[in-house]
């Protein structure tokens, strides 16, 4: 099969490397790529939003499959553009995706299905919302409605705070037309958890739990970024926590989805906060995570491609899907300055030729560019180090192995992924 992925960071390159493994793939191309995916893939020049030249070089090619790895392109409804001109095309339409581009109408969607999630309420005009803060409970959190690149959730331990989230996205527009509408929120207290699920509109095959580092420096302190790092498996995902967030949430929401004429077809993504050991949804994403993508798939044992096209064709149900027993960790190396600003052009010292496929450690670049024969620095996060081994312990030691034989200018990264796995 000739197929493309769209999109160009690390979730995109880990998917790349995993499909270039199937012994059903004669191609692979991904748009935009990066230099770590050309060494698997080959890029072409064609944006993620870029929906017209997407599907004009699909057809042009005979792509059998097309992969869509970020939201933006199935928020702009690639999917439906896609089967309307009956091509294959992996990824939720337009209407299901809204679970992750409108965070008030997936707040709806869970109020119908009575998937458990913190209170909010949300609002159209500032006024009303800063009048609302004056009696809420703090901290409290202040979301944008829309896709804000992850940015757009604001924890205020204030209500000053709180104010000025509100002013920021509704008045001062920082998160563009994302933030003209808001959601207030009740604060929970607990631990993360991310929980993947390949679904077809009706089968749901939940992935390993995984969980994510969002603050940029050790012992979770800092700015929340994209994602520093993330391990999997997670103690806290314990058997019978994910068989609860599988048929108290992950059914339920393909359930209702269904319900309201938008099967839901792809890969939903639940971020949990698990309180005292009962799991709430903060969020739905309509894709897979980032960098969670980059733990979990090298988990996986049987053919992605074979997963892939029983989600597309409908028959998840007739496909058992097998996991590997061993842990992942990835560290991820940003640039000097990031969440914040941050300079780009900085060459890459001590990479592999190619991503490894050994089955200790991957290497897979999030924000990379060729620029000569030199690799050099394209983005905020840069790279995302790959550890596998048997325990935990091990794949968090070869990670950091790696991780030390690599250098750029201002990278940084933190030195304790995984670090909640190791509590007493």
């Amino acid at each position: 099969m000739k197929i493309l992925v769209v999109g160009g960071g690390g979730r995109e390159h880990a998917i790349v490397w995993k499909l270039a493994q199937s012994l059903r793939t004669s191609a692979l191309y991904c748009a935009p790529g990066n230099a770590g995916i050309s060494s698997l893939a080959t890029c072409v020049p064609i944006k993620a939003d870029d929906l017209p030249g997407l599907k004009h070089f699909v057809r042009q090619e005979k792509i059998d499959l097309t992969v869509i790895g970020p939201e933006v392109p199935l928020a702009l409804g690639i999917v439906d553009e896609f089967r309307k001109a009956k091509l294959k095309i992996f990824g939720p339409t337009k209407n299901a995706a809204r679970l992750e581009a409108s965070k008030i109408f997936s707040k709806d969607v869970m109020a119908q299905a009575k998937i458990r999630t913190a209170q909010a309420k949300s609002f159209e005009k500032a006024a009303d919302a800063m009048a609302y803060v004056e009696g809420h409970e703090l901290p409290v959190v202040i979301k944008a409605d829309g896709l804000a690149q992850g940015k757009g959730v604001v924890i205020a331990a204030t209500r000053d705070q709180a104010k000025q989230a509100i002013v920021d996205a509704m008045e001062n527009a920082v998160f563009g037309q994302a933030g003209k509408k808001v959601l207030i929120e009740q604060f929970l207290e607990g631990e993360e958890l991310t929980v993947m699920a390949f679904t077809d509109g009706k089968t749901v095959v939940p992935m390993p739990a995984a969980q994510d580092h969002k603050r940029v420096g050790d012992g979770d302190t800092g700015l929340n970024t994209g994602g520093m790092g993330a391990y999997c498996p997670v103690p806290l995902g314990t058997a019978e926590l994910q068989s609860q967030v599988t048929l108290e949430v992950l059914q339920p929401m393909v359930d209702a989805m269904a319900r309201l004429g938008s099967p839901f077809q792809g890969v939903l993504y639940a971020g949990l906060m698990v309180v005292k050991g009962t799991p709430y949804v903060l969020e739905f994403n309509a894709r897979m995570g980032d960098p969670e993508t980059q733990v979990v798939l090298p988990l996986l044992k049987t053919d992605l491609l074979d997963v892939l096209d029983a989600v597309v064709e409908h028959r998840l149900d007739q496909l058992a899907v097998e996991w590997y027993r061993d842990a992942a960790v990835c560290v991820v190396m940003a640039s000097g300055g990031y969440p914040s600003s941050y300079r780009q052009g900085a060459v890459i010292r001590g990479l592999p030729s190619a991503t490894s496929t050994a089955a200790t450690s991957m290497v897979f670049h999030a924000g990379t560019a060729h620029q000569g024969n030199e690799t050099v620095t394209a983005g905020g996060r840069v790279l995302g180090i790959v550890g596998r081994g048997a325990t935990l312990s091990d794949a968090q030691r070869e990670a950091y192995r790696v991780v030390s034989t690599i250098s750029f200018e201002g990278c940084h990264f933190r030195t304790d992924i995984a670090h909640r796995a190791f509590k007493t």
